[in-house]
């Protein structure tokens, strides 16, 4: 039998570690050196770009999350007979800090890393670059997993684990998530097509030149987009795991094994966090010159380590129990975790594959865009497309599997399998932004070309790092959408039995929902394209107007605070419609149509949200790693007009890398829990 808080302490306990190590890592990063004082110029440049852009961001979110927590509250006071009202707004402004506060704290030690990654690099080659990094980047990830299990560990012990009030810290957490991630991406991508298209196509100067008024907007544009939307994305899906798992076990939490389903996903939580742990500082101590082997070395160790533990938890914990009146044994829970990890692993790998340099799609992507721009768009796009056929299949397997080994519980207990090693997959992914920041500090310094050489080494893994990350985010959301949206349908009281495609109001649910990933992406697709716009004529503007720029000539520095303030100004108006569009849509069909329509908008939702995430996020990582194996010399290298066409491509491909693929596994959680959280305004 399970101890009555034993779980809490368990996780509380493991998330409070998981703070101190981030504590230790960064005074670690902090004491390692900047380099030249024009090296620490640029990084302070970045720090205050990135965080000019983050507090306005914040204003305009957290006047969105007051509004919407005062209309919960007004809710309650009218209706007391619904589970709504000043609680569940209370647990929806946590949530929301609390991915706030994990963007803050990423950027904050990313945009301090970068000059010390390219120092080190300098100093002490590629294992020391990637001491620093991932150093930086398990900030990020440790502090993602200890923050959001920490918040929630105490608004479930205050509110006593009422499952209304708890879905309301995942909806604060998913709200801030989806504008983070949003506008992160809407600035970084039209800062980045700026910088590139003018600069290495038009102009013919190279990455991160520090001729290029954009390049210090397309740095802040990491750390912002890849770094602070990351961490808010990943802590919400990773709260969202929990939650989701948490919901559908309250509707059984006093039959028997209830106390079982509810300690488990904390439990699992305690292992994934310890595990992580362990994989950071495998890969501090056993890094040596190949950063692809450390990092995935690192990211095995932990999956290994949360597999043990999770049969471990079976053995000690486990009880047989009854869900929608079906029984299952104590090892369902173990095993549908344990589904959920193999699931995200083979995701990830099929991620690496078609967007990795070292394999064939990659390749031959590169060596096509010697036909041209055009061709290598269409075949980026193809990559993308093909990439979606195996985790589909794996991830319809998995919830066939799950589902059968422990009923939905199991389906969202295996997407709490998939995320358990969060820290450590953040903290690769986070690694990534850093290194790329590195490689651009380099080249703007002056530095010797060996030390670029070492950084874009470090990007280069860091790109198929963050694929492989892309690739669990939009796995793990198929896993908990669908878990919240069963957890939706048991609070609404719809019978499973009489919700059939059948009724027009649930089709026109599925086919009004299978639309909104499409309009969504489109909503930020023109948000960037009007950034890059505005950002690619002031550039030109600058080429043009100020006086031996272009040309190089010494003390002749750009405008850069202009490109980060038209960045800033950008990302800020392009990302409320499209954040509101998903707050009101379930609003308007659960109110318009009702709970049985509602529920088919969101399977509509999710169907078409999972193959366009993956589509997207692969496709742009195959476009921008077939650019720099261009650049590493292949066919003609830096320069020729297959690397020509490779930037154009890799323009194309960013935006959905970056901004609308990561974009989508959001949309659909935040979509499929406001639901849950105002299920019972729609019985």
């Amino acid at each position: 039998m399970i101890p009555e808080i034993g779980y809490l302490k368990a996780a509380g306990g493991a998330a409070v570690l998981a703070i101190i190590v981030v504590a230790y890592m960064i005074q670690y990063v902090l004491t390692k050196s900047q380099g030249t004082e024009k090296m620490a110029r640029i990084s302070r440049a970045v720090q205050e770009g990135a965080l000019a852009f983050l507090l306005r961001e914040y204003q305009y979110v957290m006047s969105t999350v007051l509004i919407i927590a005062v209309i919960i509250a007004a809710v309650g006071q009218m209706r007391p007979d619904l589970p709504l009202g000043w609680k569940t707004s209370i647990a929806f402004v946590v949530g929301a800090l609390a991915s706030a506060m994990a963007g803050f704290l990423g950027m904050f030690i990313a945009t301090r890393s970068n000059a010390r990654t390219t120092e080190a690099a300098r100093s002490g080659g590629v294992k020391a670059a990637i001491d620093v990094a991932v150093s930086g980047g398990s900030v990020m990830g440790l502090g993602v997993v200890g923050i959001a299990t920490f918040l929630l560990v105490i608004v479930y012990k205050i509110f006593d684990g009422e499952p209304q009030i708890v879905n309301g810290y995942a909806m604060g957490a998913s709200l801030v998530a989806l504008f983070a991630r949003s506008g992160g991406g809407i600035y970084t991508k039209g800062a980045d097509m700026g910088a590139d298209l003018v600069g290495k196509v038009e102009a013919g100067i190279p990455e991160d030149d520090p001729r290029n008024p954009a390049v210090i907007a397309d740095n802040v544009g990491d750390n912002v987009g890849d770094v602070a939307g990351l961490g808010a994305d990943l802590l919400e899906s990773y709260v969202e795991s929990i939650i989701a798992s948490l919901a559908v076990a309250a509707m059984v939490a006093t039959t028997a094994g209830g106390k079982y389903l509810t300690g488990f996903p904390f439990y699992v939580a305690t292992v994934g966090i310890i595990a992580s742990i362990i994989g950071v500082f495998y890969v501090k101590f056993f890094a040596k010159s190949d950063p692809q082997s450390a990092l995935m070395w690192g990211t095995y160790v932990s999956a290994g380590l949360t597999v043990v533990g999770v049969i471990l938890l079976g053995l000690w914990l486990g009880e047989n129990f009854e869900l929608g009146g079906v029984s299952y044994s104590l090892w369902g829970p173990p095993i549908a975790c344990i589904i959920g990890i193999i699931s995200g692993i083979i995701v990830g790998f099929t991620s690496e594959y078609f967007t990795s340099a070292k394999y064939k799609p990659v390749q031959k992507l590169a060596e096509e865009a010697q036909s041209g721009p055009a061709v290598a768009v269409v075949g980026g796009t193809s990559v993308g497309m093909l990439s979606t056929s195996i985790p589909a299949i794996v991830l319809g397997i998995a919830v066939v599997l799950a589902y059968k080994f422990a009923g939905m519980y199991g389906v969202a207990i295996a997407s709490l399998g998939m995320l358990a090693t969060t820290g450590m997959v953040l903290s690769v992914d986070a690694y990534g932004p850093i290194a790329d920041n590195a490689g651009g500090i380099a080249e703007m310094a002056g530095l010797d070309p060996s030390v670029r050489k070492i950084t874009d080494n470090l990007d280069a893994v860091g790109n198929t790092t963050a694929a492989i990350g892309k690739g669990f985010a939009i796995g793990s959301a198929a896993y908990a959408a669908i878990g919240l949206l069963s957890a939706f349908m048991l609070s609404a009281k719809l019978d499973p039995a009489k919700v059939s495609l059948v009724d027009a109001k649930i089709l026109a649910g599925t086919i009004i929902g299978g639309m909104v990933p499409f309009v969504f992406c489109s909503l930020l697709f023109n948000a960037v394209g009007k950034n890059a716009y505005a950002m690619i004529s002031e550039v030109r503007r600058q080429f043009r107007e100020i006086p031996g720029l272009r040309e190089g000539k010494e003390d002749v520095m750009p405008d850069s605070r202009r490109c980060v303030d038209i960045a800033t100004q950008s990302a800020n108006k392009g990302m409320m419609v499209p954040g509101i569009l998903a707050i009101i849509l379930p609003v308007i069909i659960g109110f318009g149509l009702g709970a049985p329509a509602l529920a088919g908008f969101l399977v509509g939702a999710i169907v078409t949200g999972v193959m366009l995430g993956i589509q997207m996020a692969n496709s742009g990582g195959a476009m921008d790693n077939a650019k720099k194996y261009i650049e590493e010399g292949h066919f003609g290298g830096k320069g020729s007009e297959a690397h020509k066409a490779a930037v154009v491509g890799d323009t194309v491909g960013d935006p959905l890398k970056d901004t609308a693929g990561p974009s989508i596994n959001i949309l659909i959680k935040l979509m499929c829990v406001i639901a849950l959280v105002l299920a019972p305004l729609f019985t």
